[in-house]
Order: structure tokens, then C-alpha cells, then sequence
């Protein structure tokens, strides 16, 4: 089985992050492949740079030259999920909802804990979409930049794992969903701290993929999904 890992930013070293954290799920057999899109921001934190990453997901998804059995969107409440079900047969998971899907599994409420304030918003529209709004107790912002994720490890732990204390304690979550793809990895330190289960995005979308391959369950193509209607699309592909 083959799953791409798509990075919504053009930031390697993150998507370097991702795979690895992917990898450390996978089942044996499953093999992850790290993609990074061949433009836009370098981070992706609003409206703009996220419709621009969901054109470049989709593009580097679709110039892909190999086989694959699944693809995971690894940007958290990022926009594009559904134009990548449109263009594809196989089974597409977005981490957002992947971490919802599975906090809402092992506890009544669960709260995110994310980047910037300025983020917030997209991910509360990305759950009420899924239907996973009203099981999330909070949406939490760490106040920090998505490359300070890399650039000040030690910072970014403690300002994470302190919004999680505050939303078990003051917002009664009993599960904590970490709120984007470059977290990966920190989960063991908020749990520790919080003493809740923790969920990350990217290892929950690996596993729900790996299951709907191996029972043979892709999206359906009757109605909402049904593949693009054949047209003239100036300059689409935009990679050779």
C-alpha cells in the first residue's frame, strides 16, 4: 500500500516531519510518501495562502508519477479536501477531520490546539463542515507561527502544552487534537502534562487511510464527488 503525505506549505524540512511522523504508524507493507507542493507559502496561515495551497495540493498530487492507494492533506483546517475527491478514485483524508473523527471516538468533547489566532477561524469552519463542531469543546491558539514550530522547539512545547492545560481545566476537553501537521511528534508531551489522550492529525489520517484501502472503501463518485466535468482548464496542470 502506497500513501502520499501531502504538506500544504513548500517548507521540505516540514514535510520531512511529516512523513517521519507518518512512517512511525504505518503498518508493515504500507509504504509513505512525503510530497511537497512546488509553490506557494512557505507557511500557511489564512484564507489566501490556503486556497493557493489547495491548487498547489492538488497539482502536485495529480503530476505524481507512480501508483498510490490513498492520499493524506497533512495542512490543519486547510481548504482542498473536496477538490481532491473530485479528481481522484482513491481515498482522501484530511487530518483535520481525521483527528476530530478519532478524538470524538475516545472522548465526549476534545479541544484543538493550534498556531496563530488568526487560524482559528479556518479550523472551526473546516469542523463544522465535517460535522465534528459540536463535540469540539474549544479551539485553541498557542500564538505561534508555524516555522516557529521547527525554530524554537522548547518555546513551542511549553506554549502548546500550556493551552492544553487550559482547555482540559477551563474548557472541560477530555481529549487534545494537536492543530497542525508540524506537531507531529508532540503528542507524548502534552499527554504527559495533560493527562488526557492526545490526538495528532497526521498519525490518525495514516491509520484511517490504511483502513479504508484494506476494506476496499473510496469516496463516492455518484453525486457530490463526482469527477470534474470535462472542459478546457487554462494552464492546469501547472507542473510539467
Amino acid at each position: 500500500m502506497r500513501l502520499l503525505v501531502v504538506n500544504v506549505n513548500t517548507t521540505t524540512a516540514m514535510t520531512a516531519v511529516i512523513a517521519a511522523s507518518a512512517r512511525s504508524v504505518a503498518a508493515a507493507g504500507t509504504e509513505i510518501i512525503g510530497l511537497t507542493p512546488t509553490f506557494g507559502a512557505e507557511s500557511v496561515e489564512g484564507n489566501f495562502e490556503s486556497y493557493l495551497a489547495a491548487v498547489a495540493v492538488m497539482n502536485v498530487v495529480v503530476t505524481y508519477p507512480g501508483p498510490f492507494d490513498a492520499v493524506i492533506q497533512a495542512g490543519f483546517g486547510e481548504h482542498g479536501r473536496e477538490g481532491l475527491q473530485e479528481l481522484l478514485e482513491v481515498p482522501v483524508v484530511d487530518i483535520t477531520e481525521a483527528a476530530g473523527y478519532l478524538a470524538s471516538l475516545i472522548g465526549h468533547r476534545y479541544s484543538v490546539v493550534t498556531t496563530l489566532d488568526r487560524t482559528v477561524p479556518l479550523i472551526e469552519d473546516r469542523l463544522t463542515l465535517a460535522g465534528l463542531a459540536t463535540r469540539c469543546a474549544s479551539v485553541r491558539s498557542s500564538g505561534l507561527s508555524v516555522l516557529q514550530l521547527e525554530q524554537e522547539p522548547d518555546t513551542a512545547v511549553k506554549a502548546i502544552v500550556h493551552e492544553a492545560e487550559l482547555a482540559v481545566r477551563e474548557d472541560h476537553a477530555e481529549v487534545i487534537c494537536l492543530g497542525c501537521g508540524g506537531m507531529a511528534g508532540l503528542d507524548d508531551a502534552v499527554r504527559k502534562a495533560t493527562g488526557v489522550p492526545v490526538v495528532d492529525g497526521v498519525t490518525a489520517a495514516v491509520k484511517l487511510a490504511e483502513s479504508l484501502v484494506g476494506l476496499g472503501l473510496s469516496t463516492s463518485k455518484v453525486r457530490t464527488y463526482a469527477a470534474p466535468r470535462q472542459k478546457r482548464l487554462t494552464g492546469w496542470p501547472l507542473s510539467p
